[in-house]
């Protein structure tokens, strides 16, 4: 119910309702497979709460948790790979899907050190290459996180659905100048312990301590007393941008909100505080040079997460026969927004307790048959496809840098897709969008050369597979009238500025088809039914 909700009604009940029976099941695997989670003092697992809950059931690792889970199934597949039941291809990256005969029959790759073009054969494909966040240039994924592995799925008939719900995470360190090229995500379990507030006063320029109790406005515990400072992501962070955009920010460029440990550290005391949040304050202290034991952090709203993705049936394929999407890289499970820690919690039940047992229902009739080898004709046209777009890009010698062009659709995505959505916004976005990737087709300038390590090549065909991404994005915001979890449209909203949605005509998957021409792609629809879940107004007050 909690992660329905969350996701403001906009997400597959069959698919959450799945997820949350095997999520039990995920915390005893990884446990098996060493991952430390935090234990109470007789030795049981510990809880903490999380936004978007109100009972503590988030199992957790310090500050760390994802990282834990990761490192916790890296080994995992290290051992595999050490037993030979696993091939790994280091620094290798998807270019493109290959189908025969409507099924998809493998992959084309680009070696990343030596620039080789290569396909690989395959009776099933399983995609799980995460979400398109970079689209927006400046967010908290890892600089190589792009869209190209699922982008190019799209390209050879894989519907694309909900691109526009995009999640804006509320508790990243706030950008500090325009050259800046990623944020950096703060864990969402401070919320825990921190109180989020900023001055009442509208440009009050003093430092933290000096601004008494009575002149603070803790607006997440005013705005919603129920959740407060756990408040969905969604939801904080719409209220955050309000109120620094009435000019209550705080920090050199007043781009940010407080969140506040004073009140914890008086309560638990500091050796309390450390041993929950110590990695966490260390890492804020060496980015931000403030300490966050004597002062608060300063947070602001930054592009986290994409519940937009490839569409995928109940068993996680594709329209695409053979092509499978896992975790973040479909669209299944979070609807309109994502709760916090459910991101790991679908990536992992996805890969260990769904896909085992649905892969197998497409793989069963191809027992002892053939399949289409690399020399196939099909391989060998992608093949030479890729290679030619490639070329394009190094034959274009124009003056600007993919990280020039990225920036720039970064910034048109951001102001015009972000967190608040109008439709003059989203048609200027769509009017700007194709001139400036007529811009990137006549004046991309990529040095070096194929057949080496070459990063700036790299960027270039990602950025190319952004700004068509871009455009689907800003046609699935333009054409969803109504505001549901992250996608906002200011016209759609009640009067106390809450997401204003409209079940009558748009409680549905829009799944978009590729037709050659980014700007004029088929939208299909999926109707969503409710069982156990009943269509309600959100509310976290």
């Amino acid at each position: 119910m909690d992660t329905i909700k969350g996701g403001d009604f906009r997400s597959r009940e069959a698919n959450v309702h799945r997820l949350a029976q095997v999520s039990v099941n995920i915390i005893d695997q990884m446990v098996a497979q060493g991952v430390p989670f935090a234990r109470e003092y007789g030795g049981l697992l510990d809880n903490r709460s999380f936004g978007g809950a109100q009972v503590s059931r988030t199992f957790y690792a310090r500050g760390q948790t994802g990282q834990q889970l990761l490192l916790g199934a890296y080994q995992q597949l290290a051992r595999q790979i050490g037993l030979g039941g696993v091939r790994l291809f280091n620094r290798t990256e998807l270019i493109d899907v290959v189908t025969v005969d409507g099924r998809c029959a493998g992959i084309v790759v680009r070696d990343l050190l030596t620039g080789e073009i290569q396909s690989h054969a395959a009776h099933a494909v399983v995609l799980a290459t995460g979400g398109y966040g970079n689209v927006f240039f400046l967010s908290t994924n890892a600089m190589n996180c792009n869209v190209t592995a699922t982008w190019r799925a799209h390209r050879r008939g894989a519907l694309f659905a909900n691109p526009c719900y995009t999640q804006i995470h509320p508790t990243c360190i706030p950008q500090s100048d325009e050259f800046q090229s990623k944020l950096t995500l703060m864990s969402e379990s401070l919320r825990n312990d921190g109180r989020v507030w900023v001055p009442k006063k509208a440009g009050d320029s003093r430092p933290a301590h000096e601004i008494p109790e009575d002149e603070r406005d803790y607006y997440l515990e005013r705005l919603y007393p129920s959740y407060g400072n756990l408040a969905p992501r969604d939801i904080s962070s719409r209220a955050a941008k309000r109120l620094v955009d009435k000019g209550h920010g705080v920090g050199p460029l007043k781009n940010g909100v407080n969140l506040d440990f004073s009140a914890a550290i008086a309560r638990l005391g500091r050796d309390v505080v450390e041993e929950r949040y110590g990695n966490l304050f260390e890492m804020y202290e060496r980015i931000a040079g403030e300490d966050p034991y004597k002062t608060p952090m300063r947070i602001y709203p930054a592009t986290h997460y994409t519940m937009g993705g490839v569409w995928v049936d109940y068993e996680l394929q594709t329209t695409i026969p053979g092509l499978y999407a896992t975790g973040e890289a479909n669209f299944s499970d979070h609807g309109a927004n994502r709760l916090g820690a459910s991101a790991l919690m679908q990536g992992l039940a996805d890969g260990y307790f769904v896909l085992p047992y649905t892969i197998s229902n497409g793989l069963a009739p191809l027992l002892n048959k053939s399949i289409p080898t690399t020399d196939h004709p099909a391989f060998k046209e992608a093949e030479n496809e890729a290679k030619a777009r490639f070329s394009g890009y190094l034959s274009t010698n124009g003056k600007r840098s993919p990280d020039w062009f990225h920036r720039e659709l970064g910034k048109i995505i951001w102001d015009y897709c972000g967190m608040e959505r109008t439709r003059e916004g989203l048609q200027k976005a769509l009017a700007d969008l194709p001139a400036l990737y007529q811009e990137f087709k006549t004046d991309l300038r990529v040095t070096g050369d194929l057949e080496s390590t070459n990063q700036t090549l790299e960027k270039a065909g990602r950025v190319d597979d952004f700004f068509q991404l871009g455009m689907a994005m800003c046609q699935d915001a333009l054409t969803r009238e109504e505001s549901c979890g992250a996608h906002f449209r200011s016209e759609y909203q009640t009067e106390d500025g809450e997401a204003q949605r409209n079940d009558q005509d748009f409680c549905h998957v829009a799944a978009w088809e590729w037709t050659g021409d980014a700007m004029k792609p088929n939208r299909h629809t999926e109707e969503l039914v409710f069982e156990n879940a009943h269509l309600a107004t959100r509310s976290y007050k």
